[in-house]
């Protein structure tokens, strides 16, 4: 804790030893997310998560009290992740991430399925502008492309 006696969040390069914390934050924040999609934060797509998204990306993590809260998984200047534990959210966190991403990278893109309110007014008052729209062809749902210019 700081002298105003809240939580100090550090954010810091992903190591393979946070695997099981990431997935467990990443697999309750995407069932909460996204409970519009079949077998969300489990099975196939935690395969995808641990084989792929966690080896291919440049994955950093924030934590307090040395416990992994967040989540940002960075393809280049895409944040291809975004995820903070349910019982650390509206606490900036998420903030800090996408600040993370930007002082890495200046503008930054990123991808939101329509049907996930909270995370897109996170996004809007990021300042992200949106940039186009897809139907997702792996949940035939829309992805609303977004890109925050720093």
């Amino acid at each position: 804790m700081d002298s105003t006696g809240a939580n100090i969040v550090k954010i810091r390069p992903y190591r393979p030893s946070d695997e099981d914390a990431v997935i467990e934050l990443w697999s309750q924040a995407s069932k909460l997310a996204h409970p519009f999609i079949d077998g969300e934060g489990e099975g196939a797509r935690e395969a995808k998560m641990r084989d792929l998204y966690l080896v291919k990306a440049d994955n950093w993590v924030a934590e307090t009290d040395e416990q992994v809260v967040g989540l940002l998984g960075l393809l280049g200047a895409e944040i291809g992740g975004l995820f903070v534990s349910p019982q650390a959210q509206r606490l900036g966190i998420g903030r800090l991430l996408v600040e993370h991403a930007t002082t890495l990278h200046g503008a930054v893109t990123l991808e939101v399925y329509e049907l996930n309110g909270s995370a897109r007014r996170f996004y809007d008052i990021m300042g992200f502008e949106e940039t186009g729209r897809y139907t997702d062809a792996e949940t035939d749902h829309v992805l609303i492309q977004l890109r925050l210019t720093t």
